[in-house]
Formats: C-alpha cells, structure tokens, sequence
C-alpha cells in the first residue's frame, strides 16, 4: 500500500512539472497521502497474547493504549511497536557494527507503517549508585557546579573573610605602599602544615644555590644534612632576598619576586624586621589573615564524583561506616563468658582472651561479670585501645615486649573498622559489616564535598545548601538572585541562570516540586524516576518522535495530574506522537484517543474492545468505558469499622521532612496514608514506623527514622510489608517457586510410576539443579545474548525449546501433563487442574483470588510488572494462617491496575481485615480512600511545605476538612 501511494505520488508530481494544465488533479491523491502521515498503523499483531489485532492510531496526538492487567497493552506498546522501532535503528548501521549487535528479532506484527524514531520511557528505577542523585541525573547540578566556578565569592575557612587574589602589579605596590624604608625578607612557602623531617628537600633547596630558610618562624643556615623533627607540623619558607625598600630597589623587588612566586607556586611572603611580622600575597585565592590559599575553582571543584570536590573522609558518598554500638553489645546484662561482646565470640585459646585476663587482673573483674559492672577505664580499654603503647606496662606487671596486644592497643573499635575498610578478605569484611551502621560523614555532614568548595558562596550559600533545596524553593531562588549580585556576577552568570529556570520549571511541569537535587537516585520510585526523564524529554524540545510511557501517573496525587497532563500535552503538541500505557481516569479523559484491549486477560484478552475519542469511547460496551461513565463503580461501603478500641500510637517523628508527627492507627481497620507527592507519607509508615515494628518483632538491624515514642506494640504479634520489589531477580524465579507450592508439584511428579520405576526424587523435577534440567540453559529456559554496548538479551533456549527440561524428565506424567506442560498452565488452569489437592488448590486459588488467574505459573519474575509481584507476595501472605492481630503494610497496590482490578484487590484486603488485621495502605487512588475505614492525609503540601497530619478520620471527615487537597477530590467521589 505504501509502494502505491509513494508511486502515485510521485506520478502526479512529473505531471504537474510537465503539464501545468493536468495540475488540477493533484487534490484528489491528497487525502490518501495523507493519511499515511496522520497515522501510526500496525497491522496483524500476534506478540505475546495480542491476537491479530490491527490499529490505527492518529499521530501527533496523547493517545492512551488501556485495559485490564494481563490484556495485551505492553505487548502492544512495548514489545511490538518500541521493539520494531528498536529493530528499525538497528538496521540502519553498517553490516560491521550489526556482527557485535546481533540481529534483533522482529516482533510477530505483518506491517507497522508511519512509524517515526521511537523513545521508551519505563517505569524502572534510575538505578542504586549512591553517588547518582536528583542534580546527576537532570544535569541540573553540572550547571550549578559550573555557576559557583564561574561566580562564586571565596571566604576563609578560618575567619569567615573574603578570600583575596593579587596581581604581579598590586603586590608591587602593596609592598612599595606598605614597607616604604622598611628592612624586609621576601620569602617562598615551600611546606604548609605538613609533618616529616624534609632532608631531602633542604638539600635539593641548597644546590638550587639558596642559603637560609625559615622553618615555624626560625631562620636556619641550609648546611648539608639540615632536617627537621618529623613527627611535628611545619611551616617552611626559602629565603629568596633581603633589602631595604626604596624607589631604587624597584628593579630587584621585582626579579626577587617572581623567583619567590616561582618556588612558593604563586604564594609569597614578606618579613617586616623591625617589627618580625609577616605579610602574605597570592595569585591565587588567599586569607590575607592566616595565609591559608585556596587553587582556582573549576566545575570538578564542587563535584562529588572528582577526588578534585569530594570529600576525603568519606569519598563523596557523604555517609561514613561506623561501629554501632548496639550491634557490639546488645545487652549489658550478658558476661564475656556469654559472648556478650558479640565480636568477640565465645571464650577460647587465643591471644586476644589472654590479653583480656590481664586487664581482669588488673582492673578485678572476670569473664563472669556482666558488661554493665565492668569498671568503666577497663571497658574503654577494650573498646577504643590503649591512650599509649607505655600503658601496657601499667597494664601487664611483667610485660612481655614479644607478646602481642594488638587489639588492646588500637581497641575493638578502631580494629573493626579498619577490617570493614582494608581487609582484602570477603568474608571478613561481610562479618566485620554486621557490626558498623551508617551515619552521616563526620567530616562533610552528609554535604560530600571537600571544606574549601563549601567556603564558595553566592548570595551567603554554598553549593550543598542549594542541593538540599526542593525544586520549588530553588526556582524561586534562582529567580530572585539576580537583584543580589553584582554586575560582573550577572553577565558571567546570564545564560547559567536561564538555562538552570528552564530546566527546574520543566520538572516542576510534572509534579516534582517537593524534589531535592541531592536527593538519591536509589530513593526515587518508579513513577518519579519516569516523570524526570519526562521532563529531560520535553526540555530536548525534539520533534517528530514517538513517546512511548508506562504509567506515568504513579505515585502522583490527584491534584498534580493537571501538570502531568499538561507536559504530555505539550509533548504531543511540538509534533510528537505520545503513547501511553495507563489507568488513570484523569488522563484517560484528558487524551486525544484511546484504546481499550481486553475483554479479559492472557489468553481471554489481547483483542481491541473499544477506541475513540473520550466522549465516543464512554458509549462504547467496554469494561473501562462503563467505570469512566460511571456505569460501573466501586462501591462505598455502608458501615465504616470502628476496629477493635485499640491504637498503635507514634509520636515525635522528625525524620526527613516530617514536623514532630504524631498518629494514632486504629487496629482492625482498613486504614489509607493519604496526601499529596512528597508529603511524608513514604517517610512516616515505610522509613519511621515498618522499621520500629521489623525491630520489635525480628529484631532487625534497619534503624527507624527519628521519633520520640511508640505504644501499643504489645497489641500486635507480627508485621508484614508487601511492597513492589521483584519476587527475584533472574528468570528463575517465577511464581510457582516464590509461593512454595512448587515444592508439592514436584512431589506429586515424583510418586509417579514411570518415575518410581526410573529412580527419580524429587530434585529430578527441580530446574535449579543438575539432573532433570536441561543443560543448554540450565534450566532457565532462555539463554542470554551478550550485545557488548548495547542490553543482553534473551532467546529461545535451543535445546529444550523454553521448557526448562531434558526429554527424559518430561516423558514422566501426571494427568497427562509434564512439568513443563504445569508451568505453561495459567493460575486459572490450574485451579480446574489440582482441584483434587487442597495443598496445592488453596495456593493457586489465592493467586487467581487477588486477580492473577492470567499469569503462567512459570512466568518469569523479570516479566512481572510490580503491581504484579506485589500481589504474588500478597496471595503468598494471604495463603498462610493468620493470627487475627497482624499489620499488613501496602505502598500503592493499584499501580498498574485496571478499575475492575482494583476491585478484586480491595475484596480481598477486606476479607483480611474482616479476621481482626489492620490493612495500612498509602495510596492516591480516589477508589481505594474512598472504602477506607480511617484515612490520615499527610501535608498539606510536598517537601518543605508538608510533613504534618493535616487531617485524620473517616473518608466523609476528610472530605469536609478545607485544607486537604485529598479532601476535595474525595468529595466528589462521595
């Protein structure tokens, strides 16, 4: 079709050059010509569970591809047209760069035409290197590094005063101005503040021809052998010349000078005789008070990543390691004889307890004695080592030089850390981990940078303190600025402020306000990380691309979708197709044109049930038409629970952004953490009180933010955190092995005949180990591409066809099925399959429960989306017995659900709640706050602006509150 168009096309061209009167014609052609350019059309897809389906979608448009979980629309999106656009640009390099690419398969699609340069923005993570942060990866931190180069005041780390810079020039007259008549010295720095004996160094100085150098304030004939103490800091300067000042000796200033410029590397010295003080001059930046100098600044001057910025102590990180306490002696009520100095282990033979029976000896006490009546000298022994090594022989009455104290003498301590730091050994350094915790860098405070970069200011602040602004306060900063520098600041700095405006209002656009630069990377979740290459996206101003998103609005309150619809919009409106992969009503509502593929999931889906624009779409017969109409709806319950009278009750939370928070949780309710993006939600139940439960309950090492008090732990007996995190991380994890129920399938294989008679166990039919697997893949099923500089990527094992097995493990059955043919079996299948094996039947049966009936139950855990994963770990929690008093904590279980999964997701929290259990969700979805029990909105702003309960108490008390933002978007739901 497009061979004809592009034919005729170019037919009607040679006519209209030729023939002016046959120009007439041309019209005609004009609509199918068009059409080609207005639309993205595939044809024939079957990747996946897509069943032949074909669309065309417009382009230059927001279009929305939605559907239940499991319909086919990633297949659609992600893995035919972002893959065959992949594939596209693959084809367009040399046959020489293809051999270390390899070929990229095409996606299982007839024809996709009008298909522009494609750009995928996923909802990964942006990656957990602690040194990527916020400012890194916008580069918005690169443009502040290059402003404080470039404009930045110097002040003295000593005095606080501005630091000053001399020329050739300005010295001369200083000193022609300053020691007029005066006997002076010119001396070089050649040591600052450095301890060593420098022999070397004064001999190399007096073959250079010099004869005296000063050293801490004394002058001293450079005679052959001269040194100094080494285990003392000295300041040393070479005598270059001495005279009297006067016109007349302006030529010999001048000579001297530059020599004393020369060796002191741009740093020189005048001696007042008469009145023995001395005066420093710089080329380069200097206190003119202590002399202290700093090198120019460059942009690697305020970086974190270059040994030229960061912080020596803890190399940029801004976290040292360091022994913590509590993990050392976890109860002072234990003896030595108990291992109650947990490092130390049990008593045995070895030098280390030798050494401890002589300070028993010396300070009466045993290894008997509990570690709380240890005299308090003996303990700081053990712990920080001996003040001096003459103190052994306080210590020891018959000190013996050949015996070895060496953990007495550097203490238990200071030897952990210095195993946890340099030990080469792995196993050492894993064991010495278990005993240090994090903490900010005693040097830097959390700042990563050296002492001289933070001295820089503009407007009386440094760099850091900029980075520890959110996004809104450092755009106002930015804005303002300018009336509070001077001129020379102003024109150097000009195009920096514009470009860093620009920058922070285009991730302002997408809701991030509450966002600092020095925030990590790590921290971010995937809806954030996803909305700032958005914002990265939309500042390249790039045309004529096609966007593909997955769920943008995760994690985005209802009241900053505006924003986020409005960046969409404005991508699609300078000419690029925008095709997103969502859930949300508000942007369904807001797009151009929509898709909706079902009617079901996995093999019941992948079929187009409904397209057009909104107002055509809601008279569609479709499932998501009917919930976007209102037609379909989750309903409110009646009764709101009161719960059981009891509270679990927190006070004083401090940690991040939170304002000395305090929250009462009613237990046996169905309770929502609710508020606007980076408000403290995640701070006060994921970081401040899941931490405190994990460490009353199994006494866990992860520390709990800052907070005063907790009551009512007694009234729960465990806690369970069902968060988004892959169920593993290799394709070997799936969800037959993640919820044990593999365990019994492969018992039931191996009480078969065929295999009792073969001899195999059950190990036979596991495919993590030797013997039933096949060998190819070892029992992945896939094998693993490498591509050099371009993502590994998986195919086909060759050998067992994806199915994991070696022939002779797969010709035994059961019911007419292999363990392969149980793993390609859908949950759904496998409900009608085990029917007769309740052990097996409740497990799978949870997992269709919570709306998972599409998945296979082989499907490997790298293809599970994270909604996906949390709700294997729920149906995993779900299937277990249940105390009736145990706290499950949910973060966002709707990303990625489709309104009917919603609602199959919320019957079954309900059902937990209903045996006693207290469910405690944060979420942002209307459908979820709505049929809470209690809900407590955080806020009432994000970063800064937020961290206090604006409010607390049933979905109808919210509503009504005038200052919640959740309150007036739960109002028009009620």
């Amino acid at each position: 079709m497009a061979k004809k168009i592009t034919k005729q096309a170019n037919d009607a061209l040679q006519l209209t050059e030729n023939a002016p009167q046959v120009a007439k014609k041309t019209p005609q052609l004009a609509p199918e010509t068009v059409d080609e350019e207005l639309f993205l059309e595939v044809i024939g897809s079957r990747v996946h569970n897509l069943q032949d389906i074909s669309v065309k979608i417009p382009r230059n448009k927001l279009v929305v591809i939605t559907g239940i979980s499991g319909s086919g629309k990633s297949s659609l999106a992600f893995d035919t047209i972002y893959a065959e656009g992949q594939r596209r640009y693959m084809e367009t390099f040399g046959a020489y760069a293809r051999q270390f690419i390899g070929e990229m398969e095409r996606p299982d699609v007839e024809l996709i035409t009008g298909l522009s340069p494609v750009i995928s923005i996923e909802q990964k993570t942006v990656g957990s290197n602690p040194r990527s942060t916020v400012g890194t990866i916008t580069e918005l931190y690169d443009f502040l590094r290059l402003l404080y180069a470039r404009t930045a005041d110097a002040y003295s780390y000593n005095t606080g005063k501005k630091m000053v810079r001399y020329s050739d020039e300005q010295i001369i007259d200083h000193i022609k101005t300053h020691f007029e008549g005066k006997k002076i010295a010119i001396l070089a720095p050649i040591v600052r503040g450095r301890k060593g004996h420098y022999r070397e160094l004064m001999e190399a100085q007096r073959k250079l021809g010099y004869t005296r150098v000063r050293c801490d304030g004394e002058f001293h004939d450079l005679e052959s052998g001269l040194s100094f103490d080494r285990y003392v800091t000295h300041d040393i300067e070479v005598l270059i010349d001495r005279l009297r000042m006067g016109e007349d000796r302006l030529g010999r200033l001048h000579e001297s000078l530059q020599t004393a410029l020369r060796t002191g590397d741009g740093l020189v010295m005048i001696l007042d005789y008469e009145t023995n003080i001395t005066k420093s001059y710089s080329r380069t930046l200097m206190c003119e008070d202590t002399g202290i100098s700093y090198e120019e600044p460059s942009p690697n001057s305020f970086s974190f990543n270059s040994p030229y910025g960061y912080c020596a102590c803890c190399k940029g990180l801004g976290v040292a390691y360091e022994p913590d306490m509590q993990a050392i002696i976890p109860d002072y009520t234990k003896t030595i004889n108990d291992a109650g100095i947990v490092p130390l282990g049990e008593v045995r033979s070895n030098q280390v307890f030798e050494n401890l029976k002589i300070l028993c000896k010396k300070f009466k006490f045993d290894f008997k004695t509990p570690i709380k009546d240890i005299p308090e000298e003996a303990m700081s022994i053990i712990l920080h080592g001996l003040k001096d090594k003459t103190d052994i022989k306080l210590i020891a009455a018959e000190y013996n030089p050949h015996q070895t104290m060496n953990m007495l003498e550097t203490g238990l301590l200071r030897s952990l850390k210095r195993w946890y730091e340099s030990s080469e050994s792995d196993k050492v350094r894993d064991w010495a981990a278990d005993f240090m915790s994090v903490v900010p860098c005693p040097d830097c405070r959390g700042t990563r940078l050296r002492k001289e970069s933070l001295f820089f200011k503009i407007d009386e602040k440094h760099i850091a303190e900029l980075a520890n602004y959110d996004l809104q306060t450092l755009q106002n900063w930015v804005t303002s600025v300018e009336t509070r520098l001077t001129e020379r600041q102003k024109s150097i700095g000009k195009e920096i402020f514009k470009e860093l405006e620009m920058r922070i209002d285009f991730l302002l656009h997408v809701g991030l306000d509450y966002l600092s630069l020095s925030r990590q990377a790590g921290t971010l979740s995937g809806g954030e990380s996803q909305r700032i290459r958005l914002a990265t996206q939309i500042g390249s101003q790039l045309t004529g691309v096609t966007y593909i998103l997955d769920e943008p609005s995760i994690g985005l309150h209802q009241r900053d979708n505006e924003k986020l619809i409005a960046a969409l919009k404005e991508l699609a409106a300078i000419g690029n197709t925008v095709l997103v992969v969502e859930h949300d009503k508000d942007i369904m509502l807001a797009a151009d044109y929509l898709f909706d593929l079902g009617p079901g999931a996995g093999k019941h889906g992948g079929k187009v049930v409904g397209e057009g624009t909104p107002n055509d779409f809601l008279t569609r017969n479709s499932t998501t038409a009917d919930y976007l109409a209102g037609r379909l709806k989750v309903e409110i319950p009646t009764l709101r629970r009161k719960g059981n009278g009891k509270f679990l009750s927190l006070e004083g939370c401090t940690g991040n952004n939170l304002q000395n928070v305090a929250v009462k949780i009613p237990l046996g309710t169905f309770t929502v953490v609710t508020g606007v993006s980076g408000s403290g939600k995640s701070t006060l139940i994921n970081d401040t009180l899941y931490p405190i439960l994990r460490q009353h309950f199994y006494k866990s090492r992860q520390k709990p933010l800052a907070y005063k008090t907790i009551e009512g732990l007694d009234l729960v007996d465990k806690v369970i955190e069902i968060d988004q995190s892959p169920i593993g991380r290799t394709p070997r994890s799936n969800p037959v092995t993640y919820t044990g129920v593999f365990t019994d399938i492969r018992a039931i294989f191996a009480e078969m005949p065929e295999a009792k008679i073969r001899g195999y166990k059950s190990g036979r039919f596991s495919f993590n180990v030797k013997g039933g697997r096949c060998e190819t893949c070892e029992g992945g099923g896939m094998r693993v591409i490498e591509m050099n500089f371009l993502p590994d990527v998986q195919v086909l094992c060759e050998a067992c066809n994806g199915r994991r097995y070696n022939r002779e493990t797969l010709e035994v059955r059961y019911r007419g099925k292999s363990i392969g043919d149980i793993l390609e079996l859908t949950v759904e299948e496998s409900v009608d399959f085990f029917v007769g094996i309740p052990k097996i039947l409740r497990k799978v049966q949870t997992l269709k429960d919570v709306g998972l009936g599409y998945i296979t139950l082989g499907q490997q855990a790298t293809t599970l989306s994270g909604g996906e994963a949390q709700r294997v770990k729920l149906a995993e929690e779900l299937s277990k017995k249940d105390t009736g008093n145990t706290i499950y904590i949910l973060d966002e279980p709707t990303t990625g659900l489709h309104f009917e999964d919603v609602r199959v997701l919320l019957a079954v929290l309900q059902k937990i709640v209903e045996k006693g259990n207290t469910v405690l969700v944060i979420e942002h979805n209307m459908d979820v706050v709505k049929i809470a029990d209690y809900v407590i909105d955080v806020g009432p702003e994000g970063g800064s602006g937020g961290g206090k309960i604006v409010c607390a108490g049933t979905p109808e008390a919210v509503a009504k509150h005038p200052k919640s933002h959740t309150g007036r978007f739960l109002n028009l739901e009620l």
